[in-house]
């Protein structure tokens, strides 16, 4: 390896300072996310955390070897956007053999392909193909950030359903972006061939998904997506080959791609599997059923019916049983469809009868399903479903920890035989489409959340 190159690089935090030897063959973090400035990295790291995962984001050369056997995920930021393709390929070839063998390794790349993807994509993938010869390496390239209005459809990368080239960063001063498609934007600087696997494909499921990567020869397959459930779905056929073919992906995305792989390769904190999330939902609004349908596929929850006519905990409880038997991690129950709504999207207005049966009914299966199946969290959908939880579950009260969102609460239950317990707590029409998940994920994170302790910040 060239030490000119590295002190090329890192010369911005100490002109000829020499570089740390690569750690080489070490298993080090779970996940290296490689990224080209410090804003998208950090928010890039924010999605491995909501996971649980405890992720760091460092710059200097010096810092890679020193955090990365103490994190989960380690974010490398290069700060290589505005250089030149060769020596941003040169940064990130030394990050990536300093920072040893992750699991997964991710080149994360601007929401609008500006920089040097190609380039740097290239180090990473040559640093591999020499560190691991007889691996099956290919790249899957998921640049879509849905949350954010970049989706992509037939291989071309879309701000707001505007091509790239129609937008703002075609005149970019630093990097304007030349190409709308794909793989004509990673072709300008690399050489690897390159296949897409067509929205229609991602839409047809896992299935379909895992069979295109299959027949295609491709080294970089471009997926479309438009929704994170479509992230899901190509992460979900990823695992599967990676599990049956034993291939060794390298994910190219602009953040949520990415964690979304790590979460279905199963990579975790060092404490290990994912924490139980209990889920109570009282609310049958248009906006529920649409969050608890995001849940379903972007965090795999299971949800068990509870008839609003008949209530009966016995037969949900069962239920819920089975599903956890089954690995599910997200557990809930919610109100079998009622009569149809008003035309306002409002549901039906329940009689006070039914609706303090339903509440009790609601309210025993949340605590046997606590005491049975030791959920790490508590999620409650629904002021009423709340309290009645929180008071079945014989607690003195709620610690508020923090605002996941406006209106939606997280803590943990104070007093009672489960004090301490993480619950968080959100209005049924309170959010958007990812409100629900937002709580989940944040609920998950805080039972698997390492402290950064002495071993990170000691040395």
């Amino acid at each position: 390896m060239n030490r000119a190159i590295n002190i090329a690089w890192f010369g911005h935090f100490g002109v000829g300072s020499a570089a740390p030897e690569p750690t080489g063959g070490d298993l080090v973090a779970e996940v290296l996310v490689i990224g080209d400035d410090l804003t998208g990295s950090n928010a890039t790291g924010a999605r491995y955390a909501r996971l649980g995962l405890r992720a760091v984001t460092v710059g200097a050369l010096a810092q890679v070897a020193r955090y990365a056997h103490r994190v989960d995920v380690l974010v490398v930021n290069t700060a290589s956007r505005h250089w030149p393709p060769a020596r941003a390929y040169a940064a990130v070839r030394t990050a990536v053999e300093t920072a040893g063998r992750a699991p997964l390794v991710v080149k994360r790349v601007d929401t609008t392909l500006r920089g040097n993807p190609g380039s740097e994509l290239d180090a990473v993938l040559d640093v591999l193909a020499a560190r691991e010869p007889s691996a099956r390496v290919r790249t899957l390239a998921v640049p879509a950030f849905p949350d954010a209005g970049r989706t992509t459809v037939g291989g071309l990368h879309l701000v707001d359903g505007v091509p790239l080239t129609r937008t703002a960063v075609a005149r970019d001063p630093f990097d304007p972006v030349r190409h709308s498609r794909v793989a004509a934007a990673l072709g300008a600087q690399s050489g690897r061939t390159t296949d897409e696997v067509a929205l229609d494909v991602v839409e047809r499921g896992a299935d379909a998904v895992a069979a295109a990567l299959r027949e295609s020869p491709a080294e970089i397959v471009v997926c479309d997506a438009t929704e994170n459930a479509h992230l899901r779905t190509v992460a979900v056929a990823a695992a599967r080959l990676a599990a049956e073919d034993r291939i060794r992906w390298v994910a190219l995305d602009s953040g949520p791609f990415g964690a979304a792989l790590a979460a279905e390769l199963g990579l975790r904190p060092e404490a290990g599997a994912p924490a139980r999330i209990l889920a109570v939902v009282g609310s049958v609004t248009d906006r529920t059923r649409t969050q608890l349908a995001r849940t379903e596929t972007a965090l795999g929850a299971r949800w068990t019916a509870l008839d609003p006519t008949a209530p009966d905990p016995d037969r949900t409880l069962a239920a819920l049983r089975a599903a956890a038997g089954e690995g599910a991690t997200v557990l809930g129950v919610r109100l079998a469809p009622g009569p149809p709504a008003a035309p306002t999207g409002a549901a039906a207005v329940l009689d006070p009868g039914t609706a303090g049966r339903i509440l009790r009914a609601l309210a025993e299966v949340a605590r046997r399903a606590v005491a049975e199946l030791r959920p790490g969290g508590l999620y409650a959908s629904g002021g009423d479903v709340a309290a009645a939880v929180t008071a079945e579950l014989g607690a003195d009260g709620f610690a508020i920890e923090t605002e996941v969102l406006p209106l939606a609460i997280a803590g943990h239950l104070v007093g009672g035989p489960h004090d301490g317990l993480r619950f968080a707590t959100k209005g049924g029409l309170i959010g958007g489409p990812d409100a629900a998940c937002d709580c989940l994920e944040h609920l998950r994170a805080a039972c698997s959340r390492h402290t950064l302790g002495p071993t990170v910040g000691a040395g």
